[in-house]
């Protein structure tokens, strides 16, 4: 056992028991307050929906611990339990050449890994979605989804493979500069690409209807000065009765999506509100901000995966005795969560803090009482609880407690 898998063992472990303990503290918290709704939320919310949000709250987290548990014994089967092993001399008995051999191994990997992912996904959706009355997903649209999902990985995810490990084995040292340009490059192809072309494969997007709603919003747009491609309207309830709101794309692509079931439970002026919210990620130029620092991490994860790429120790502490770019490539791939574990917290406050921004954008643009019942409302459609445990919430979410983003807002009345 070398120094590196002592290091990896560790840190797996750590970040294994912190999930855990984290969601234990979660599930009591919820628990403790389920009785009453908070004193800020009654005359809104009654004490049927706090409940039935507390219920969902509790379930997911349960499920969620047992979904962390099952990732990291997944996790040491393909690594030190020889997963990645087997997989490579598989791959490399086809007797084809390295970057075929590579490739294959990759997108392999990633379609064994969806398979072995693949009852978790089911229970979600079929059992606790289900049960609290938001599935919507037909086993037929499930699977279909499911091919749609490999198909999509076999047409953009190879060829990106293909590129990838040709970087790493042609250009020398600084393979790990070209694969992030490339890297980069791809990803805003993705962003660019996703609205036209790859959102419309898995739901039926419709343009708005002319009416109040839509001029209310078009005046809001001319007021921001933001200018967008459309106002469409997705079918997100063929799948979930879960609503919400978003923008997608960039530059001349940018379109504004609304869920039907979120158009379905607020009025004009709350829409409105929500656009409003949603338009100050922009303004504040949060999306900006966001794609820079994952650029930026990117670019540092690169730059230290080309220096473990020589490092023979890296392959033998996580299981592989033989390496390779594609080899080196993927253990990054799998690895690279537990040790940026503890750096989650830092994100999501950064998260939060844009949260706050656009909500005071949009106190700014609209009326923060309509925001405010928007949020409410979305709040009780999602079953999305009123008392998360604090330390909880601080590691992992990336939208403030309900609580203090209403009193946030109350101010900006």
């Amino acid at each position: 056992m070398n120094t590196f898998m002592i290091v990896f063992l560790t840190l797996l472990g750590l970040s294994l028991l912190t999930e855990l303990w984290l969601a234990s503290r979660h599930i009591r918290h919820v628990a403790a307050n389920r009785a009453a709704v908070p004193k800020a939320f009654r005359n809104k919310i009654t004490l049927e929906d706090h409940q039935k949000a507390a219920d969902y709250t509790m379930t997911h987290t349960r499920f969620g611990r047992i979904e962390n548990v099952y990732g990291t014994v997944l996790l040491l089967i393909w690594t030190l339990g020889g997963g990645l092993e087997w997989l490579d001399q598989l791959c490399r008995g086809l007797g084809w050449g390295e970057l075929s051999t590579g490739t294959v191994f990759i997108v392999g990997g990633f379609v064994f890994m969806g398979l072995l992912g693949l009852p978790m996904s089911v229970y979600q959706t079929f059992v606790i979605e289900n049960r609290f009355g938001f599935n919507k997903t037909s086993p037929r649209l499930f699977l279909a989804d499911m091919i749609k999902k490999v198909l999509l990985l076999g047409l953009l995810g190879a060829p990106l493979a293909i590129a990838v490990l040709w970087l790493m084995q042609e250009t020398g040292a600084l393979w790990w500069v070209y694969v992030w340009l490339l890297w980069s490059g791809f990803t805003l192809l993705l962003i660019w690409a996703y609205p036209a072309l790859i959102a419309p494969i898995f739901n039926k997007f419709t343009p708005l209807k002319e009416g109040s709603v839509r001029e209310r919003i078009q005046s809001l747009l001319e007021r921001t000065g933001f200018r967008s491609r459309g106002i469409f309207v997705m079918d997100g309830s063929r799948r979930s009765a879960h609503g919400n709101a978003y923008f997608t794309g960039f530059g001349k692509t940018k379109r504004i999506v609304f869920f039907d079931t979120l158009l379905e439970h607020l009025g004009e002026k709350e829409i409105e509100a929500v656009l409003a919210h949603e338009l100050g990620h922009f303004k504040r130029r949060h999306v900006m901000k966001r794609m820079l620092l994952t650029f930026g991490f990117s670019l540092a994860g690169l730059a230290i995966l080309g220096w473990l790429v020589t490092q023979p120790w890296f392959y033998i502490g996580l299981g592989l005795s033989q390496p390779s770019t594609h080899a080196a490539l993927m253990l990054f791939m799998l690895t690279v969560p537990v040790f940026t574990f503890f750096l989650q917290p830092l994100l999501a406050w950064g998260s939060r803090r844009h949260e706050y921004e656009a909500d005071s954008f949009a106190a700014e643009q609209t009326d923060a009482g309509e925001l405010v019942s928007a949020l409410v409302k979305l709040y009780r459609e999602n079953a999305s609880t009123l008392t998360p445990d604090p330390l909880h919430s601080a590691f992992y979410d990336s939208h403030p407690p309900a609580a203090l983003r209403i009193a946030h807002l109350a101010d900006k009345t």
